[in-house]
C-alpha cells in the first residue's frame, strides 16, 4: 500500500507528468510518468499515456509494453488501447496482419467502434485489398453516414464509367451539406477531382481541386506557418554550406542502407514496390528514423551536424539499426528506407552511412508539380496547395540536389519515372547493379507484391506499369500559369 506521504508525492509527480504532456514537451513527460509508475505501478491511465508519448516519441515497442501493461492493469475502455497498438503495428512497424489482429480485438470489445473499422479498412487498402476495404468503409458509412473519410476514401478506390456513375453523384450530394468541416471538404474534393480527371473532364476536374487545396488550406489550425519562399531558400543554401564529412572508421551494420528520396509523387512509392520483390532487399516504407535522430543527436539541426564527434555519430548510427531491428527482427542485407523529403537530410546519411547508396527518383517536373498540387498531403507540407509554392519548392529542392551529387556523385543514381515506366527492365537492371545485386524477374512483377503501401500511390502501385501519367499536365496547361512561370525562371 502506498503510505500516505508517499501519495502526496505521487499526486504532485502524476500532476507535473500531465503539464508536461499537455506542453508538448514528450521526453521530459515519459521521464515523468516514468517516475510516477516507479512509486506506484497499478495506474493503468498512467500506463496508457505513458504509450502514447513513447510513440510519439519513436519509441514503438516500448509504447507496445506500455499499453499492455495498461490493459493487464484493467484500464476501463480497452478497446481504444487495442486500437492504437494496432495503429503502431501498421504504420511504425510495418505488420499489416498484427494491426489488423489488433483492430479485430478491438472490436470484439466494442463492435460498432467505428476507429476500428476505419483504421482496419485502410489496412486493408494498404494491402492492396479493395473488396474488403470498400465493405468496411460502408460498414463505417451505416454506422455514421455523415463521416466524409470513408465515402472520400471509395470514390479514391473508384473508376466511374460517366459522370452519371452513382458515386460521383454521391460525392457531389455530400459537398452540398450545410457546416461540412474544411478537412473533410478537402478529402470529398480531392476524390471528386480524381474521378473527374479519370473522366477526362479536366475543366471539372482543375476546379474540384482548386477547392480541394483552399480547403486544405483552411484546415489548418490557426497561426500555423505559411509557405515562405525565401526561407525555404535560405535553409537549403544552410545545407549546402555543410563541409564534407571527414572519412572515419565506424562500426560494420547487419544491413545495407539504400535511400529512396526526392520530391512527392516522383515514382519513389513504385520503385520501391520494385525492389520489394527482389529476394536481398527488406522495404521499409517511409521510416521517420533521420529527422528524429537528427534531432536527437545533433540539436540544433542541421548546424551541430557539421562538427558531430565520431562518438555522435556512431551512436546514431547504431540507433537507426537498432529502429530497423525493431521493426523487423533479424533484419539484414539491402534495406530500403523511402521516405521522399530525406533529400533534406543526405548530409545525416553521409555522415551515419557512407556506405549508403542513395536512389534519387526523378520526373517532368510539370507532371510532378501538378501530381503534388492534386494530392491531399500532409499538413506539414505547406507548400502543396499552392502553385506557385509548389514551384518555388521544387526550383530550391533542385539546387539542393544538384549540390548533393556534386558532393557525393557515385553514392546518388538518379531513376527517372519516364524511363521506369517505359523501359522497366533496362532501368531496374541499372538500378539492381548500383546498388551490388542481380536482376530478379520478380521486380518486373510488383504489382502482385504483398508488401504494404502507406502512400497515395497505393492503388497505382498495384496496377502493371502504364505510361498515361506522363505529360499529364498538358491536359491542364491552361491552368497552369503561376507553376509554368516559376519553373521557367520568368516569375519574381
Amino acid at each position: 500500500m502506498t503510505s500516505f506521504s508517499n501519495q502526496s508525492e505521487l499526486a504532485a509527480r502524476l500532476s507535473e507528468a500531465s503539464s508536461l504532456r499537455n506542453a508538448g514537451r514528450i521526453p521530459e513527460a515519459i521521464g515523468a510518468y516514468r517516475q510516477v509508475l516507479a512509486i506506484e505501478p497499478n495506474l493503468p491511465d498512467s500506463w496508457y499515456n505513458l504509450g502514447w508519448l513513447l510513440r510519439r516519441d519513436g519509441q514503438a515497442l516500448d509504447a507496445l509494453n506500455a499499453y499492455d501493461e495498461a490493459l493487464a492493469r484493467g484500464i476501463s475502455g480497452p478497446e481504444e488501447v487495442w486500437l492504437n497498438k494496432g495503429v503502431i503495428q501498421a504504420d511504425d512497424l510495418l505488420n499489416p496482419l498484427a494491426a489488423i489482429q489488433a483492430y479485430e480485438r478491438a472490436l470484439e470489445l466494442r463492435g460498432n467502434y467505428v476507429p476500428a473499422i476505419f483504421n482496419l479498412a485502410n489496412t486493408h487498402e494498404d494491402l492492396g485489398h479493395a473488396e474488403e476495404a470498400v465493405e468496411l468503409y460502408r460498414k463505417v458509412l451505416s454506422i455514421t453516414p455523415a463521416e466524409a473519410e470513408p465515402l472520400a476514401r471509395i470514390a479514391n478506390m473508384s473508376r466511374p464509367e460517366s459522370m452519371a456513375d452513382p458515386i460521383v453523384k454521391q460525392v457531389s450530394d455530400a459537398l452540398k451539406r450545410d457546416g461540412l468541416p474544411p478537412s473533410s471538404r478537402a478529402s470529398l474534393e480531392f476524390s471528386l477531382g480524381k474521378m473527374l480527371d479519370h473522366l477526362g473532364e479536366y475543366d471539372a476536374a482543375f476546379a474540384a481541386y482548386e477547392r480541394a487545396n483552399k480547403a486544405s488550406e483552411s484546415a489548418r489550425p490557426k497561426n500555423y506557418p505559411a509557405y515562405d519562399p525565401k526561407q525555404n531558400a535560405a535553409f537549403v543554401e544552410i545545407l549546402k554550406a555543410m563541409p564534407k564529412p571527414e572519412k572515419i572508421d565506424l562500426p560494420p551494420a547487419p544491413v545495407q542502407p539504400v535511400f529512396i528520396l526526392g520530391q512527392f509523387r516522383s515514382g519513389s512509392t513504385l520503385l520501391e514496390q520494385i525492389l520489394s520483390g527482389h529476394s536481398q532487399i527488406s522495404t521499409m516504407g517511409e521510416l521517420p528514423l533521420l529527422a528524429q535522430i537528427g534531432a536527437r543527436y545533433f540539436s540544433p539541426y542541421p548546424a551541430k551536424l557539421a562538427g558531430a564527434s565520431k562518438d555522435e555519430i556512431v551512436k546514431a548510427r547504431k540507433e537507426y539499426v537498432d529502429s530497423l531491428e525493431a521493426r523487423q527482427p533479424g533484419i539484414s542485407g539491402v534495406v530500403t528506407d523511402k521516405r521522399p523529403d530525406n533529400y533534406f537530410h543526405i548530409g545525416l546519411i553521409l555522415r551515419i552511412f557512407p556506405e549508403a547508396k542513395i536512389l534519387h527518383t526523378v520526373r517532368d517536373p510539370r507532371d510532378v508539380c501538378l501530381s503534388t498540387y492534386f494530392t491531399h498531403m500532409d499538413i506539414h507540407q505547406i507548400h502543396a496547395t499552392d502553385l506557385k509554392n509548389i514551384g518555388h519548392h521544387y526550383r530550391t529542392y533542385e539546387t539542393l540536389m544538384s549540390h548533393w551529387k556534386t558532393a557525393a556523385p557515385n553514392q546518388i543514381l538518379d531513376v527517372p519515372y519516364e524511363s521506369l515506366v517505359k523501359d522497366p527492365g533496362q532501368v531496374v537492371e541499372n538500378v539492381l547493379d548500383f546498388v551490388g545485386l542481380p536482376f530478379e524477374q520478380a521486380c518486373l512483377e510488383f504489382h502482385k507484391s504483398a508488401a504494404p503501401v502507406k502512400t497515395a500511390s497505393v492503388w497505382q502501385v498495384r496496377q502493371p506499369l502504364y505510361t498515361h501519367s506522363s505529360g499529364r499536365w498538358r491536359n491542364y496547361e491552361k491552368h497552369l500559369g503561376p507553376l509554368l512561370e516559376v519553373l521557367n525562371g520568368e516569375a519574381r
